[in-house]
């Protein structure tokens, strides 16, 4: 199976050591991410991906190539609201908070009322 290009990300940011840097990356190897941006940086001796976080407000700019990896963005969102449509054709409950006709849990005449009554609060240990 052939792999699908995704494009390219280049991020413009501050590294404390190297002053304002300039990184081209295959969008596949960055992220955001809990207000950082993170790049796939190498990997260590064991095969494992190393990654470079960079916090937002050291970034300048994100530019990305974004062709072929809006297609992928846009089959993920369809199979997300195909899914979201099947979900809420099987909850008993619509967005209003109200039950849905027929939802097989028996009459939709209204809401069931329970009774509640209050505790008793004695000790019924018998031993005081």
């Amino acid at each position: 199976m052939d792999e699908i290009e995704l494009g390219q990300a280049t991020i413009v940011y501050d590294d404390p050591e190297e002053g304002t840097t300039e990184v081209t990356v295959d969008n596949e190897e960055v992220v955001y991410a809990r207000d950082h941006w993170m790049l796939k940086s190498g990997t260590d001796d064991d095969g494992n991906d190393l990654m470079k976080q960079i916090p937002r407000d050291r970034v300048h700019a994100v530019e990305r190539n974004v062709e072929r990896f809006e297609d992928e963005a846009s089959t993920v969102r369809n199979r997300v609201e195909s899914f979201a449509s099947e979900m809420r054709e099987k909850l008993p409950v619509g967005g209003d908070g109200e039950r849905r006709p027929g939802d097989g849990r028996g009459s939709d005449g209204g809401p069931t009322r329970v009774p509640v009554t209050e505790a008793d609060d004695r000790d019924d240990s018998g031993g005081e």
